[in-house]
């Protein structure tokens, strides 16, 4: 077996490497942009659950767009964990069989230990002056974000466009799909992932605006300092938890079921919290969000606006859904 086969083989899990290796390596498979997050979070776990258990512990990394990983692990990917921005695609393994029902009550907040919401990342000087959802409707302005099929970053996106148009319309569910339809006709290129469509707007160029995660706008603002891009809050828009769960049916099996849980109970606690907010995503542990400054905005959430997840997804998100009516030419 050659070293790049072995490599990839033990990232995926398809190697158990016997039972001493099962019980000290996770897997822990994350949305698109969670990368820079986890890299700091993972070492922070190892030092912790060392001083808990007196065990070492390997945790890799699977990151893409929510819905495929989803889908990955039920053709078999072995993932203990997930740590998700959609709680949809849990909700997926769970009538997959991989998770347990009452996934959402293992874990405090509704298995959320941190939110953001989509923001606005555009560039020097703002030049199209984009400031709010309506901006974005307009003909001059072109949008960069992924595609809503494949990406739960993205779904939150067309949600927070949709909730918009609602308020802004008087309810009027017509006029919200007209605004959506004409919003998704004026992306060039839609990405299969957060990271991806990042990339798009700031390595290839391309668009007038990201709408991506308010901690991605500010990631990249911070690293591509050079480059001026400025971030726009807009003064509403809609809460993205980021729920997490441990995938019973790997976790059983290889006997990890222990270090998975916590490795999601760490993430609530304070060092990680810390590690949450350096990283601009919204800690939900009150004594670490008053330490932080983050701007301020009215945000709507799934349940208010849509009637929940399950309404939402039968009416928007299922084949022949609202979605699919306004995702034309896609």
């Amino acid at each position: 077996m050659n070293r790049s086969f072995l490599a990839l083989a033990l990232a995926a899990g398809l190697l158990s490497g016997g039972t001493a290796a099962a019980q000290t390596t996770i897997l822990n498979a994350s949305f698109d942009v969670g990368r820079e997050l986890y890299v700091d979070i993972n070492p922070a776990f190892q030092t912790y659950w060392k001083g808990k258990s007196g065990q070492d512990v390997t945790v890799e990394q699977s990151h893409a767009g929510t819905s495929k990983q989803a889908r990955s692990i039920l053709e078999g990917l072995q993932a203990d964990v997930v740590t998700f921005n959609q709680a949809t695609d849990i909700t997926a393994l769970e009538k997959g069989g991989a998770v347990k029902p009452g996934w959402q009550a293992a874990f405090p907040n509704g298995a959320s230990p941190y939110y953001s919401f989509p923001a606005f990342l555009v560039r020097k000087g703002n030049p199209k002056g984009i400031k709010d959802w309506g901006d974005l409707a307009r003909e001059d302005v072109e949008a960069v974000f992924p595609n809503p099929k494949t990406s739960g970053n993205a779904r939150y996106t067309y949600l927070a466009a949709y909730a918009w148009a609602l308020k802004a319309n008087g309810g009027d569910q017509g006029k919200a799909q007209e605004f959506v339809k004409t919003v998704l006709s004026h992306v060039p290129v839609f990405d299969t992932g957060g990271r991806g469509a990042t990339t798009t707007f700031v390595e290839r160029e391309t668009g007038d605006v990201l709408i991506t995660f308010e901690a991605e706008t500010r990631g990249i603002q911070k690293e591509y300092g050079d480059r001026g891009f400025e971030v726009v809050v807009p003064p509403t828009s809609l809460k993205a938890d980021f729920p997490v769960a441990v995938v019973d049916k790997v976790a059983d099996a290889r006997g990890t079921a222990e270090v998975a849980k916590g490795y999601l109970d760490f993430l609530y606690q304070p060092a990680a919290q810390e590690i949450l907010a350096e990283h601009f995503y919204r800690p939900t542990l009150a004594e670490v969000a008053a330490k932080h400054q983050f701007p301020a905005v009215t945000l709507a959430t799934v349940d208010e606006v849509f009637g929940g997840w399950d309404k939402l997804n039968a009416e928007h998100f299922a084949s022949g859904g609202i979605l699919d009516t306004v995702f034309v030419n896609q």
